[in-house]
């Protein structure tokens, strides 16, 4: 092949692995395609020993440079639930407080590195101004793009000084999207300069070093059509905007990984090996190309390919090798032992910072107030709340009804759907009626006509926008989060903190 000999394509392949241990088949498959970076998800964390277990049995296959990531950005996408909980970007936001940030990033990484995890594909740099974002919503900081930057960059700071490398994402931008790019392909027809108004502010702000923040050292794109800047491919595959936007007009020199190429806004079009070659020609570093064994291996075939045939330049691929060589370096995967008193400080720090991200509203510009704790509730929640894919399942029933103990006489009305709740699903009968959206879509136009007497928001918080009643917003479902809103609810503690977004529920 072109290349030197000591390059191998799956060097510059992420891949996945099934199961919570390495099995002698997918052991095979790394050594055999020197595969050096493996993407964990939740179906791969069994135990804590077990998730070291296997993170050891990696390094061990992968060898010194290798890289192990995985999503722990907080909120509602948390992989390792059994780590200190993390509040939700938005939650950060409403509190504004960057000291709080870089100690949620610092708390999050410490908990990774003891588990042998070096990357964090986080935090999240898009700027969440569309409420019908189907994706993003809360797990952005603010609708404001220098307080992502600020907000981020101390969140980054944290995680970096601990030893865990970052990752922001997604660019240019997914904040204002109404499609999820795991199942189709947004587009957002902006100029470049309302690109750079708004969503390209963060990117630009942590591409380089600046005060005590350093450059970010990993960014993954974004599966969106950005028609004005290159009117055929995703930004995954562009690479006016990889190589042209990214590397020389921002002045980006860190790793450029995918977002995962199995989603269908690239995979149904594309496919899997011709995604990954596509977006190394477009300026990319690393292919993120989960799947089975068969699927990995046709996308590392196809970069081998692409190079003997010249669509693919040695000196590009040996650049993108030294990028993540030279990130395995600055943090390799060390594991460091998590004191049992440091880490039951950090779980009381983060339970602390939920609440006070807790956010009130009665649509008259004042706090909404809880029910009074011997009044007859009712509660109306969604019975069951599946993964998406993106974020781990949404709260059930049962974990709601948990928030109302402290209430003599709750009646939970458990739907199947909430999105068709209406005005009956909510009588006038004495009982104080409480919305809990446990789910993250919108709700439907028959939601216009309900009236509960109190809406918790869990999760998504432009939900405030379908539904008129005072509201409670979380900006997520941790169980600091369900703490804080049972002691809002028994009126031992206040919610003060400020909205980063705008939200303006309906007139009550």
């Amino acid at each position: 092949m072109s290349a030197a000999p000591s390059f191998y394509p799956g060097h510059l392949v992420m891949v996945d692995i099934p199961g919570t241990s390495l099995d002698a088949a997918t052991a095979e498959f790394l050594r055999r395609h020197h595969v050096r970076a493996i993407c964990l998800f939740r179906r791969n964390l069994g135990t804590e020993d077990e998730v070291r277990k296997l993170t050891s049995d990696l390094r061990e296959i992968m060898g010194p440079s290798c890289l192990i990531g995985i999503d722990q950005e907080g909120g509602s996408t948390i992989r390792a639930t059994f780590l200190p909980q993390a509040p939700a970007a938005m939650a950060l936001g409403a509190i504004d407080d960057e000291a709080l940030c870089e100690e949620v990033g610092a708390t999050v990484a410490r908990g990774l590195r003891s588990l042998g995890i070096n990357w964090n594909f986080a935090p999240v740099l898009d700027v969440n101004n569309n409420p019908g974002n189907p994706v993003i919503a809360e797990r952005s900081f603010s609708e404001d793009p220098d307080v992502v930057a600020r907000l981020a960059g101390a969140w980054m700071r944290g995680s970096l000084r601990e030893g865990v490398a970052c990752c922001v994402k997604h660019f240019p931008g997914h904040g204002d999207t109404a499609t999820d790019s795991h199942h189709a392909l947004p587009t957002v027809d902006k100029s470049i300069a309302e690109l750079e108004a708004l969503e390209l502010r963060p990117f630009r702000a942590l591409a380089h070093a600046h005060g005590d923040t350093p450059a970010a050292p990993a960014v993954m794109t974004a599966h969106i059509v950005y028609p004005q800047i290159d009117p055929e491919h995703p930004a995954t595959l562009s690479r006016p905007v990889l190589t042209g936007l990214l590397r020389e007009n921002i002045g980006y020199d860190g790793v450029v990984i995918t977002d995962a190429l199995m989603m269908k806004a690239v995979h149904d079009k594309y496919g899997h090996a011709l995604g990954a070659v596509m977006a190394l020609q477009a300026g990319a570093d690393m292919p993120l190309a989960q799947g089975s064994l068969d699927e990995q291996a046709a996308a590392i075939r196809a970069i081998e390919q692409a190079l003997q045939e010249g669509h693919l330049l040695p000196a590009d691929v040996k650049r993108s090798e030294a990028r993540l060589v030279a990130l395995a370096a600055d943090y390799p995967v060390s594991p460091r032992p998590y004191d049992t008193a440091r880490r039951a400080a950090d779980d009381a720090a983060m339970r602390a910072a939920w609440a006070r991200g807790l956010t009130a509203f009665d649509g008259a510009g004042r706090p909404a107030q809880p029910p009074k704790v011997n009044a007859p509730i009712r509660v109306v929640t969604q019975d069951s709340v599946e993964c998406d894919g993106v974020s781990e399942a949404g709260l059930p029933a049962e974990r709601v009804a948990e928030m109302f103990a402290g209430f003599a006489d709750v009646q939970v009305v458990r739907v199947p759907d909430l999105r068709l709740v209406d005005a009956a699903s909510f009588p006038q009968d004495g009982r104080f009626n409480v919305l809990v959206s446990n789910h993250r879509t919108r709700f439907g136009d028959a939601a216009a006509a309900a009236r509960p007497d109190l809406h918790v928001a869990l999760w998504n918080p432009f939900q405030l926008f379908d539904i008129a009643a005072p509201s409670l917003v979380t900006w997520g479902y941790c169980d600091g989060a369900l703490d804080a809103v049972r002691a809002w609810l028994e009126g031992r503690a206040q919610a003060t903190a400020k909205s980063p977004v705008n939200l303006s529920p309906r007139a009550v």
